[in-house]
């Protein structure tokens, strides 16, 4: 029994360097360790298709919408989605420096800022966050899947419910457990191989969105009276929901802002990390919300009403069982459903089983965090959490202020404090020596700027949930991820002033992270070198023996 123990628990550990003592098992796996060369195979055109892919999702779909029914006009609600997604995709870039040059993930490069010790709770914030809108985001999936389904059989929603006061139906939960079926193999491959199915999609969504985009203009006779409608605020309203609109964009981004290093450590040099995402998101991004509006804009000719729901408007098309629409519709759909597959696997699935090999690298690696993460966004009953409560993704979007001022710690450690130095030894030692360590292994610094970060808007946040706060709070909400990301700067930057970090550099500088892997190679031709030498002279004394035998 006591073997089969032992037998099992070498079998649920993760691959790991066999010479690494107890503690430091605890630290570091093959999926936290740097990307070595072999594996950084992300060009510069792997991240804009995985950006364009992205971008075409539900969510990007209905993010103008918000915009328009503030009172801005389709052209302001345009403008905003280019500013606001430029701004997040320097964002990007920023957080994602870290990952591009030293080659680590989003909980490794938090250690540097957290301590290590301390990186444990923003972590752990970004699993809780990955299971929950992994969930969500896989609903919305089964929604595509119905319109497929209905596509080929239009009596598809009239089987027999067996779910009755579930909050769903048999209909919608097989539509739903299909669409996670299907997403379950893609979480097998590694995240360097995943990029083949960003490229895919990059070349599948022109074709629906441009296809989506054409057919409702032709059914609605033009445009619609969206397109054309002033805006409805003026003077400082105006300014007001302008800056709104371009906040929510960056909301919609805060996730994908934290976990970038996740992505861009795969990349196979720093330029192919920085600005084609710098571009490629607002363009990507943009095309998408423009094929939004206009959609939405013809749904108003069409059904007088206007619906921004991009499933919904599938949905009106499937009315009078026309074989050519529900064709259309079948490919349309099959794309959404390709893309929620894609925006998943990007924001929630890779995180969580990131992170989570950082919580337990011992026993959990990328790929089993992401078949949890799956399993827990399949077992908390998504559908239960959308109807219960409207102001449930409410409160998952806002959740993104206490993101912030996590990204704010991280850009400040590493771009003002330390200047681009990252001590690659100490980022995986628990050694009182370790630069890392800090007290009790977690910064003060970084924590006291974190909760500066979070305290500027946590008015404004229960307000946006329900609770009856002052209008300025509100007004200083709007600006939520700008403040909770600059006040963590701003204090951060004055607490490391005041009490120095040792272990910085003087002038900003990125060259230890070559140092560290020119000095890898090194160790390892060392190593064949030795290796090839205890070899050479094995031969040496086998071949002394067989002369010596061959005497007698």
């Amino acid at each position: 029994m006591g073997r089969r123990l032992q037998w099992l628990h070498k079998k649920i550990q993760t691959e790991h360097d066999p010479n690494l003592t107890s503690t430091q098992i605890f630290l570091q796996n093959e999926d936290l360790k740097p990307v070595e060369p072999e594996r950084r195979k992300w060009g510069w055109g792997n991240f804009i298709a995985f950006w364009i892919s992205d971008a075409f999702n539900i969510s990007t779909w209905e993010i103008a919408s918000s915009s328009i029914q503030m009172g801005l006009s389709w052209w302001q609600a345009w403008l905003t989605v280019w500013i606001g997604y430029f701004l997040a995709g320097c964002f990007v870039a920023l957080l994602g420096r870290v990952g591009a040059v030293y080659h680590i993930s989003f909980p490794v490069a938090c250690r540097t800022s957290f301590g290590m010790y301390g990186s444990y709770w923003p972590i752990l914030n970004r699993v809780v966050l990955a299971f929950v809108w992994f969930g969500v985001q896989a609903w919305l999936g089964g929604q595509c899947v119905q319109l497929m389904l209905q596509s080929i059989w239009p009596q598809a929603p009239d089987m027999p419910n067996g779910m009755k006061g579930s909050d769903t139906t048999t209909f919608e939960y097989l539509s739903f457990f299909l669409w996670w079926l299907c997403v379950l193999p893609l979480l097998w491959f590694p995240v360097h191989q995943i990029r083949h199915l960003f490229t895919v999609k990059s070349y599948l969504v022109p074709f629906a969105g441009f296809g989506f985009l054409i057919w409702a203009v032709k059914k609605a006779g033009g445009i619609g009276p969206v397109a054309k409608q002033p805006n409805t605020v003026y003077g400082s309203e105006l300014g007001w929901a302008f800056v709104r609109s371009t906040l929510n964009c960056m909301a919609n981004f805060a996730v994908l802002i934290m976990n970038n290093p996740d992505f861009s450590r795969f990349a196979k040099r720093p330029s192919a990390a920085i600005w084609p995402q710098i571009i490629s998101i607002p363009f990507s991004f943009a095309i998408t919300s423009f094929i939004g509006i206009i959609v939405s804009s013809a749904s108003t000719v069409l059904y007088d009403e206007t619906i921004w729901n991009p499933l919904d408007v599938l949905q009106k098309f499937l009315e009078g069982n026309n074989s050519g629409a529900r064709a259309g519709v079948f490919f349309i759909a099959t794309v959404f459903a390709i893309s929620q597959a894609g925006c998943n696997i990007a924001a929630n699935s890779v995180s969580a089983g990131t992170n989570l090999s950082a919580l337990l690298p011992k026993y959990m690696n990328i790929r089993r965090g992401s078949y949890l993460c799956a399993l827990v966004g399949f077992a908390m009953c998504p559908w239960k959490l959308m109807t219960s409560s409207n102001k449930f993704t409410t409160y998952l979007s806002s959740y993104t202020v206490f993101l912030s001022s996590i990204a704010g710690v991280m850009a400040a450690d590493y771009f003002l404090v330390r200047k681009g130095k990252v001590l690659m030894d100490d980022v995986y030692s628990v050694s009182p020596t370790s630069a890392y360590m800090f007290k009790w292994g977690v910064s003060w610094r970084a924590y006291t700027s974190y909760i500066c970060g979070i305290l500027i808007n946590i008015v404004g946040f229960a307000g946006s949930v329900g609770a009856t706060v002052p209008e300025d709070a509100m007004k200083v909400y709007y600006l939520n991820y700008f403040g909770g990301f600059f006040v963590a700067v701003v204090v951060y930057c004055l607490l490391c002033w005041w009490k120095p970090i040792p272990g910085c550099n003087e002038k900003f500088s990125e060259e230890d992270a070559y140092i560290y892997f020119e000095r890898e190679d090194k160790i390892e031709d060392e190593e064949a070198v030795t290796t090839e030498r205890d070899d050479v002279s094995k031969n040496k004394v086998h071949e002394v023996i067989s002369r010596i035998k061959s005497k007698f």
